[in-house]
């Protein structure tokens, strides 16, 4: 007697896709932020008040950052599937070229010389991605 494996598909949801996403952005977030305490990274992102504002900005921008870019990937995980592929660490490395030398550098957000990837930014954005994938898999999953 053979046994069969079956799959529950569950029906698509955009809301339940950017919740998920949301949710898993923000877990994302705080593994990027413990995975750039030990790995050292490149460029900075600017900031044009003094004293303690510097700090709150970087960090605001990056809680915002984190949350909204894993909801937009919450809704395409749920109608395009392959979004998801190696784990979330495909999205990490996507981000990381996009904000990297795309919308960051445009902004005039990020400082030093040319943007180049180094692999600190490119392992934090990973861990990111990854974080990502597998909190809003779970999430998703119990929705």
């Amino acid at each position: 007697m053979s046994k069969k494996k079956v799959a529950i598909v569950q029906p698509k949801s955009l809301a339940k896709g950017l919740l998920a996403g949301l949710i898993g952005g923000l877990v994302g977030a705080v593994a990027m932020a413990a995975a750039e305490r030990f790995i050292p990274h490149r460029a900075r992102v600017k900031a044009e008040s003094p004293d303690d504002a510097p700090k709150s900005t970087a960090d605001s921008m990056h809680w915002t950052f984190g949350a909204a870019v894993g909801a937009a990937y919450g809704a395409a995980a749920e109608y395009f599937p392959t979004a998801t592929s190696e784990k979330g660490a495909a999205f990490g490395m996507a981000l990381e070229t996009l904000s990297q030398q795309g919308t960051l550098p445009a902004l005039g957000l990020l400082t030093g010389s040319a943007p180049r990837v180094s692999a600190g930014q490119l392992t934090s954005h990973v861990v990111y991605g990854v974080t990502t994938e597998v909190v809003r898999g779970f999430v998703r999953k119990r929705l």
